[in-house]
C-alpha cells in the first residue's frame, strides 16, 4: 500500500465519520472507524522510520484551545526555527494538527498559511502508533521549544510571522470604522482578566486562578487619561463579568458592545499602539505581533516579561494576611511567593494580594505612552531604582515544572512611578 493509498483511504474514512456524526449514528461505529485509522497509520509510521535518515517527518500539536498558547507557543517555535534552535540538521518537514474547535478561527486560518496543519483525525492515529513503537521520539516536535517564554530574546531579532492579506486589511479598517475610530487614529488595547471566560468556556473548576483577576473599574482612570492624550482605548474580552463604567467617547467597551469577532480580536492586537494587560491569554496577540505592552497587577512575579524593552510591568502588592504587613521584594522571593501559581498556594503561605491602585495603573500607562512619543522625562534616581530591582530579582530562575530558564537577557522595565512610590519595597 502506497502513501497515496493510505491518504485516500483516510480521507474516505474521515468523510464517513462526518456523515455518521451528522446522522447521529452510534458512538460504537465512530470508534470502529477511528480504530481503522490507527491500522492505516501503521504503514505510514514504518515508512517514516525508514526514510528518517534522509528526510525526517515530525508531528506536533498546536495548543488551539487556549489563545495564549495557540499564539505565543507557535510564534516562538517559528522564531526558534529561524534561529536554528531545536531544528533538525537533516531535511525535514514539521506537520501540525489542531484540536477543534479552535479558540480563534482567524488565528487558525493565519497559522495554516505558514504551517503544515493537517486534520487531527488523520495525524493523531499516526502519533499514537508512533508512540507505541519504540524509537519514535525523533518524529515528535514535543515540548522541545521553550514555549511562550522568550529566553533567547528572539522576538527582538525576528519579524512577526503572521501577516494579513489585502482583503483582511480592508476588513480590519472597516471594523475600526464600525467602532467609531477615525482613519489613522492611534488606539490602545486593554485586556483585564476576570473569571467569566474560563467559567463559561471550560468545564473544570478554575477558581484556583482567581488570584489573577482584576477589577475593570480600576482601569477607567488610565483609559480616560490616554483618551485625553488622543488615543482610543478598546477594552478587549470574549466574555467579561461587567461593562466598563465610563462615558468617554474614546473609550470603547468592545467586549460588551456586540462588535466582537475572532477576526477583530487578532486585528486589534496586531495594530494597537500598545497593550495594557493583567497577564491573560489574549495579550499573546500583541506579544507575537511585537506591540509594546504594559503589564499591571502582575502576579507570579518571577514570571514577568523581561525579554524586550517593549515590556513595562508593575506587580500586585504582596502582604501577610494575618499581620497585614507588606512584603518587600526580597521577602517575596525568599518565602517562595514569587513563583506561586494557585490561590491555595498563596493561602498556605498566608500571602494576600492587593491590586494596583487606579493611579498606579494610570502612571504605568502614561509612562508607556510618553516613552513611545519620546517625551518621557527620567528622574535622577530612576536608573538606580531599576538596577536595585534587578539586583534582587532572580533572573537565573528555572521553571520548576520544566526545569528550564524563565529569563534570558533582561531588557524589560518596571514602572518608574511604581518604584519611586515604593522605595521601601526594594530594601
Amino acid at each position: 500500500m502506497t502513501f497515496s493509498d493510505v491518504m485516500r483511504k483516510t480521507n474516505f474514512i474521515q468523510q464517513q465519520i462526518s456523515q455518521i456524526q451528522r446522522g447521529g449514528w452510534s458512538v460504537f461505529y465512530i470508534k470502529v472507524l477511528k480504530a481503522l485509522l490507527c491500522i492505516l497509520a501503521v504503514p505510514v509510521v514504518m515508512v517514516m522510520r525508514l526514510v528518517s535518515p534522509w528526510f525526517l517527518v515530525r508531528y506536533g500539536c498546536l495548543f488551539s484551545g487556549r489563545i495564549g498558547h495557540f499564539a505565543a507557543d507557535t510564534e516562538m517555535y517559528l522564531c526558534e526555527q529561524d534561529a536554528g534552535i531545536n531544528k533538525p540538521v537533516q531535511r525535514h518537514i514539521d506537520v501540525f494538527y489542531a484540536v477543534e474547535p479552535a479558540c480563534n478561527q482567524q488565528l487558525l486560518t493565519m497559522w495554516k498559511r505558514i504551517l503544515h496543519v493537517w486534520p487531527a483525525l488523520f495525524v493523531t492515529p499516526i502519533v499514537r502508533i508512533n508512540r507505541l513503537i519504540p524509537g519514535g521520539a525523533m518524529h515528535e516536535i514535543g515540548d522541545a521549544s521553550q514555549g511562550p517564554v522568550d529566553v533567547h530574546n528572539l522576538l527582538d531579532r525576528f519579524s512577526p510571522h503572521l501577516q494579513f492579506t489585502a482583503e483582511e486589511e480592508l476588513r480590519g479598517e472597516a471594523g475600526l470604522r464600525a467602532m467609531g475610530l477615525t482613519a489613522g487614529a492611534p488606539f490602545v488595547c486593554l485586556i483585564v482578566r476576570d473569571s467569566a471566560y474560563l467559567n463559561s468556556h471550560m468545564a473544570n473548576d478554575w477558581s484556583y486562578h482567581n488570584f489573577r483577576d482584576s477589577d475593570i473599574q480600576n482601569f477607567v482612570l488610565a483609559a480616560e487619561a490616554l483618551a485625553g492624550r488622543g488615543y482610543f482605548v478598546i477594552r478587549m474580552g470574549a466574555k467579561v463579568l461587567e461593562a466598563m463604567k465610563t462615558s468617554h467617547p474614546k473609550v470603547i467597551d468592545y467586549a460588551t458592545n456586540g462588535l466582537r469577532s475572532d477576526f477583530m480580536d487578532i486585528y486589534l492586537g496586531a495594530k494597537c499602539a500598545f497593550c495594557i494587560s493583567t497577564g491573560t491569554g489574549w495579550d499573546a496577540i500583541p506579544y507575537i505581533m511585537r506591540r509594546p505592552s504594559v503589564y499591571v497587577n502582575t502576579v507570579t512575579i518571577g514570571h514577568i516579561f523581561t525579554s524586550s524593552p517593549r515590556f513595562l510591568s508593575i506587580p500586585k502588592h504582596y502582604l501577610l494576611q494575618e499581620s497585614k504587613a507588606m512584603l518587600t521584594l526580597r521577602e517575596i522571593f525568599s518565602c517562595g511567593a514569587g513563583f506561586l501559581h494557585t490561590l491555595s498556594e498563596h493561602d498556605a503561605l498566608g500571602i494576600g494580594l492587593i491590586e494596583n491602585t487606579p493611579e498606579e495603573i494610570r502612571d504605568a500607562a502614561v509612562e508607556m505612552a510618553e516613552r513611545l512619543a519620546g517625551t518621557w522625562q527620567i528622574h535622577p534616581d530612576d536608573d538606580a531604582l531599576q538596577n536595585r530591582f534587578w539586583e534582587i530579582f532572580p533572573a537565573d530562575a528555572n521553571d520548576p515544572l520544566r526545569g528550564r530558564p524563565l529569563h534570558g537577557e533582561i531588557r524589560g522595565r518596571i514602572g518608574a512611578a511604581y518604584l519611586r512610590n515604593n522605595r521601601a519595597w526594594l530594601d
